[in-house]
């Protein structure tokens, strides 16, 4: 056991002390279960999950997000712009009836064509840059798991699966209900030719679910990423259980911490775009509604309806992903305090403690001290990181008895953790429930300047 201690203490150390990180980083609390797992049974496993990946991976690609190569890349522009964009607006000029603006206002329908499109675009463009960046495994975080692997590897497919079908349950009811609009539209807006109306119906409703399907499946992506960090925080939470050196528990979460800002970084303008394009059409909307002077039905403008709920379903995903793994890194604190107080309660240390002159209880003990890895937050400008490394054998300024207890390296532990909570951010703005608040607050001022511009009583 204890040559195993020295020689995992030495490449701690090598890690620490080089120059470049490494290359693949192996997480370093990682069960003995794990570590003696047969390399058959983990290839199997791999294989598994290789395929979840493999699959996703050409879901991805007939959407058009997959643009590793020039071809693809312009391919999946083309099909974007005309499927997305000319083709419904080439309908709504050659469908357009005077006579029939009753149930078919053409100002309502060509802002709901450009605010699906600009949606739609937003998460092509950004989603694909990653993609074509990092890769499948890189951009969901499961390449540089390899230690956890044998733990893990199923909830990683269960929770692929759980997105899958969450983007299938919120798109299914959406498509039906744009279905019944078009259907019920083109009954009471009558062309010359039957064909005509059944193309012009088929048409819409190809373009409609193409962009809304881009949208929701970006915010899906979105979602998969931060559920799939869920995982990694629920079992560093559930470390603490066992025993480990203090500085592998600070090493792991500096490392946790990590890839929430890699995730912010790559996502924040996603995220900023998409808030501001679904609020300006959203506002867009409810001007034309309020100034327009006819009657507003379903046929007319349910439009505004479906859209409203496709654009509200992808931003709660969002905030909800967002939210979620914010508050469980947050958390951590607090079960990391639960853990010091029951471990210095039902234990005590085994080694002597000294006091010192100034009154502070020290170990008598030396520890030698070990750098660590120390990653800036990337959600401002760019990913930063650099080594702080202490002396070893600095003797005069750190003696042998200033080296901490367990309490207290349990405590500067819980301290670190209270003092770097981490979450998903956008700019510096932590996502989580104030954050949302403020959101809703805005939003609500906003309608209510709206309304108060374009809604008149006038006395009768």
């Amino acid at each position: 056991m204890f040559p195993f201690a020295v020689d995992f203490y030495k490449l701690i150390h090598s890690l620490m002390s080089s120059d470049q990180p490494p290359l693949i980083e192996t997480p370093l609390l990682d069960s003995n279960h794990d570590q003696e797992q047969p390399l058959s049974g983990v290839e199997d496993e791999d294989d598994d999950l290789g395929q979840t990946l493999q699959w996703l991976e050409t879901f991805l690609t007939l959407l058009g997000f997959n643009q590793s190569s020039t071809r693809s890349l312009v391919l999946s522009w083309i099909v974007f712009l005309t499927v997305g964009l000319v083709l419904p607006v080439t309908v709504l000029e050659l469908g357009h009836c005077k006579d029939c603006e009753r149930y078919q206002y053409k100002s309502f329908e060509l802002n709901i064509v450009v605010s699906q499109a600009c949606l739609a675009g937003v998460s092509l463009l950004c989603v694909s840059h990653n993609l074509r960046k990092h890769g499948i495994r890189k951009f969901l975080f499961v390449d540089q798991l390899s230690g956890r692997m044998g733990r893990l590897k199923a909830q990683y497919i269960q929770q692929i699966s759980n997105s899958v079908r969450l983007l299938a349950l919120w798109s299914l009811p959406c498509f039906g209900l744009k279905a019944v609009r078009e259907i019920i539209r083109m009954l009471y807006v009558p062309h010359d030719q039957p064909w005509l109306s059944v193309l012009i119906l088929l048409s819409m409703i190809l373009s409609w679910t193409y962009l809304s399907t881009v949208f929701l499946a970006a915010s899906a992506m979105f979602h998969l990423v931060c559920n799939l960090q869920v995982i990694h925080f629920e079992d560093y939470a559930k470390l603490l259980d066992g025993e480990s050196e203090i500085s592998l528990f600070i090493y792991e979460h500096i490392r946790l911490r990590h890839y929430l800002s890699k995730i912010s970084h790559r996502f924040r303008i996603f995220l900023l775009l998409q808030f501001l394009v679904v609020t300006v059409s959203q506002f867009t909307t409810l001007f034309q509604t309020t100034a327009y002077s006819g009657r507003i039905t379903y046929i007319n403008g349910g439009d505004f309806a479906v859209s409203a709920v496709v654009q509200v379903v992808g931003i709660i995903l969002c905030l909800h992903a967002a939210t979620k793994i914010s508050h469980r890194a947050q958390a951590i604190a607090s079960v990391a305090s639960k853990w010091h107080a029951i471990m210095s309660c039902s234990s005590t240390d085994a080694t002597q403690i000294r006091t010192s002159p100034s009154g502070v209880h020290l170990e008598a003990t030396t520890n030698p001290p070990i750098s660590f890895q120390i990653s800036h937050s990337e959600s401002d400008v760019e990913s930063m990181e650099h080594y702080m490394r202490m002396p070893a054998n600095n003797n005069n300024h750190f003696p042998s008895y200033m080296s901490m207890s367990a309490y207290h390296k349990r405590q500067a532990f819980v301290l670190y953790l209270q003092m770097n909570p981490g979450g998903i951010t956008i700019f510096g703005w932590t996502v989580d429930r104030h954050l949302i608040n403020t959101i809703f607050f805005i939003e609500l001022s906003l309608v209510t300047f709206v309304l108060g511009k374009t809604v008149v009583f006038s006395p009768e």
